[in-house]
């Protein structure tokens, strides 16, 4: 079912943003997401607060083995990238009302939540240029 979402919204979204700048963000943005149950007052220790720590955590670890600008071990390809990123955004978008937390918080999920899958789906497949991530002289289709 996600795949198919995932392909409708391929067909109706232009790819825009580049994987540079994606990059950029994935460590700017987890990083923020992880710390924000303490920036933004709603540390309760529940899942209010270890949701968004531990996908913000996860987005940048994973974003170290992503075959990208921005990756240091280059292992996942962004395509993957970009698929853990949207159900990460899902996840976080709708935890406030799986988890039951919706009546304490919810706004900084959704936002952050709606903000991942956004990206995700507005994010070029594939780094503009491939030879520096994949030391071959090949220029990707988008």
């Amino acid at each position: 079912m996600a795949c198919f979402v995932a392909f409708a919204f391929e067909i109706l979204v232009m790819r825009f943003i580049p994987t540079r700048v994606h990059g950029i963000l994935d460590y700017t943005v987890g990083a923020i997401l992880a710390i924000s149950p303490w920036l933004f007052g709603f540390n309760r220790g529940g899942a209010e607060t270890w949701v968004p720590f531990l996908l913000g955590f996860g987005a940048v670890f994973y974003s170290l083995f992503t075959k990208y600008e921005w990756g240091i071990l280059r292992r996942i390809p962004m395509p993957v990238h970009l698929m853990l990123d949207l159900a990460s955004g899902i996840l976080l978008a709708l935890s406030p009302w799986i988890f039951g937390f919706a009546d304490y918080v919810y706004l900084p999920h959704l936002f952050f939540g709606i903000l991942e899958i956004g990206v995700s789906l507005m994010t070029k497949r594939y780094p503009e240029e491939l030879k520096s991530i994949t030391g071959r002289q090949t220029t990707a289709a988008v």
